[in-house]
Formats: structure tokens, sequence, C-alpha cells
């Protein structure tokens, strides 16, 4: 009797849409969270410091021109993003420690409905959750929040978005889209 084949998976990338964090910033952020002296948790890699859009999960690699194809006609803000992480929180269910806005820009809830609008006919779900942006600062983290000697106040600033690969712990772009038109 012949052997079959072995039949192979196609091809998977963990992918997700972010705003990614200027050198400087990443610089800024990561120097004031060891001010916080953290004794729980996995810190995240400043290199891979980004505020998440949309989380896409497993994707079969052949999908990725068809997702960057549908990206492209996204309307955009027509300007870069500024948002102001001020809140340092703790997200019990997940266990991660996280700086969030207090307030988030309509402009970039509009982005984030609009990823996830373009992406639906691809077999995407809608979250079914509220969007919340946040940038993690630490895994694996259990507890409350610290208390910061200095409150956290950083502005960033965004001209484009980008679709990143998790790979091995790290964060590969694969393409990025300007905000401005």
């Amino acid at each position: 009797m012949p052997l079959e084949p072995k039949r192979s998976d196609p091809p998977f990338k963990r992918l997700f849409f972010a705003l990614p964090v200027g050198a400087a910033q990443r610089r800024a952020i990561a120097q004031w969270r060891r001010g916080l002296n953290l004794r729980s948790g996995k810190p995240v890699p400043s290199d891979n410091f980004h505020l998440t859009l949309l989380f896409l999960g497993d994707v079969d690699a052949a999908q990725v021109p068809a997702i960057c194809a549908a990206v492209e006609n996204l309307a955009r803000p027509g300007a870069p993003l500024r948002l102001l992480l001020d809140q340092l929180k703790t997200w019990q269910r997940a266990n991660v420690l996280v700086l969030e806005p207090q307030e988030t820009p309509a402009a970039l809830r509009q982005l984030v409905y609009g990823l996830q609008q373009a992406l639906l006919p691809m077999g995407f779900e809608e979250q079914a959750r509220e969007y919340r942006p946040h940038l993690t600062l630490s895994r694996d983290f259990r507890g409350q929040a610290p208390e910061a000697g200095v409150a956290p106040e950083f502005f960033l600033t965004a001209r484009h978005f980008t679709l990143y690969e998790s790979r091995k712990g790290r964060y590969w772009p694969l393409a990025q889209w300007s905000l401005a038109d």
C-alpha cells in the first residue's frame, strides 16, 4: 500500500494593525516604566511598543495581499492622529499593565471601525467589545496598577498605521498606510 503524501496546512501569520510609536517616545515610555519598579509581569520590549487598532490573529499567508488591497480604499483621517496616553491601568482578565488615554479621539474610533468594515467581506468578524486603545507595558501582570511617582503624560502623534506580523516575540511591519490622504 503506497504512503499518501503528508498534507501540510497553509502557512499562517499572526497579524494585527497598529499605530507605531516613534523611537524617542519608546525610550521615554520605557524610562518612565523603569521608575515604576514593577515586581510582577514580563515587561514588553520597548521596540514592540505600539497602539493596537485591530487584531486579526492567525491568518493564511496567502490572504495578506487581499488584506492590504482591502485597506487601500479605506477612508483615512486626512491628518496625523494625536493621542494622550495618561492613564495607567491593569486589565485583570488579560493580566496586562497598560497605558491608555482618558479620551479616545473620534478619528481613531473611525479608523478602527473602517478597518473592521473593510475586512468583513474577507470573513473577519466584527469585534464584539468596544475598542479600547492601549499600549501594553507588561504581560502576565498580577495585582493593581502601581503608584507612579510621575503621572503618565505621553503625547503620541501617528502619521501612518501599519500591518504587523508577530513572530517569535518580535513585531515585523508588513505594510503601512499614511493617515493623510
